[in-house]
């Protein structure tokens, strides 16, 4: 066992210097004004310009080559929402390390079989912690957007302009609203107009809230209005919407959490008997008997998404 285990980690550490290393080819020879191009919401991953080396050459082919397909510009908006600083190759990289990873683990740990679980809880890892990083930014961000709406309206009554409200905003608001904005206004310095500028702020905020504020600003660019008095309004609105949402939270949060308990005792139960009596639990995953457990995960998701959608009510 010992000596599977340690082959194991060989392994992970080989391929770990792989990827690394590969990493470095595809990311070496960026030049400033990609950089700039990629910060400014324009399309990344395209073709690099100026003089490299070989393996500069090569990273730009397999950034082109990237580029090129449909998930890429996918994980690049989920990884922008989870303000996470990982291109798509880095992104992509980690999450094959995982899956090799899990995959180890459960072989040595199991055989075959919990080597394939390994690989398929170690393939979904990343995208779990993504999403979770983009539920929690979200959830942090409407909270405040109420507040930061009134500071922005304020501003623009006592006589500054949309861009000044917006570094107003991005100076006194909290995390992670004034990252946002202070991006957004990092961006109009470097050349975009105000209205690409907050699309871009919409694109890495998927905020109905935000969007609501974001049209009503570009509606009274093109055809006037007062537009502090529009705010004014809208950030009542999402203070109460805010408000309602808290409460239904707190009155369905026991359902919640039942549905949580009800579905992981009976994982958490036989991963528990496992360890502690392999032998008995073996049988379970072999020959016809493996249409048990396989039964048991598809009755208990559907149970728990059943228990999810019960309680869960939109505001």
């Amino acid at each position: 066992m010992l000596l599977s285990a340690f082959v194991g980690v060989a392994i992970v550490a080989g391929v770990v210097a792989f990827f690394v290393g590969l990493n470095r080819s595809i990311t070496s020879g960026n030049e400033f004004g990609e950089r700039l191009g990629q910060f400014a919401g324009r399309r990344e991953g395209g073709p690099r310009s100026g003089k490299g080396d070989k393996e500069s050459v090569l990273g730009a082919k397999l950034d082109k080559a990237i580029a090129r397909q449909t998930f890429a510009q996918n994980i690049s908006r989920e990884l922008a929402r989870a303000n996470l600083k990982l291109t798509v190759a880095e992104y992509l990289v980690v999450n094959a390390l995982t899956s090799l990873f899990g995959a180890i683990v459960g072989f040595i740990g199991g055989g075959l079989l919990f080597g394939v679980v390994g690989l398929i809880v170690g393939f979904f890892a990343p995208r779990l912690f993504v999403r979770r990083r983009q539920k929690a930014r979200l959830k942090a961000f409407n909270d405040q957007l109420g507040d930061t709406i009134s500071l922005f309206a304020n501003s623009l009554r006592s006589g500054y302009s949309l861009l000044q409200s917006m570094d107003m905003v991005a100076k006194e608001a909290p995390e992670p609203t004034c990252e946002e904005f202070r991006r957004v206004v990092r961006e109009v310095s470097f050349g975009l107009s105000p209205e690409e500028a907050l699309a871009n702020l919409v694109r890495r905020i998927d905020s109905e809230d935000l969007d609501l504020m974001v049209t009503a600003i570009n509606i009274q660019h093109e055809v006037g209005g007062n537009l502090s008095q529009i705010l004014e309004t809208i950030g009542h609105t999402i203070r109460e919407r805010v408000r309602i949402k808290g409460e239904v939270q707190t009155l369905t949060a026991q359902q919640q959490y039942a549905g949580y308990i009800v579905a992981a005792l009976p994982v958490l139960l036989a991963l528990a008997l496992f360890l502690i009596n392999r032998e008995y639990m073996l049988p379970m995953f072999r020959g016809i008997y493996l249409c048990m457990p396989i039964g048991g995960l598809v009755l208990i998701s559907i149970g728990f998404m059943v228990i999810r959608k019960t309680v869960s009510i939109k505001v």
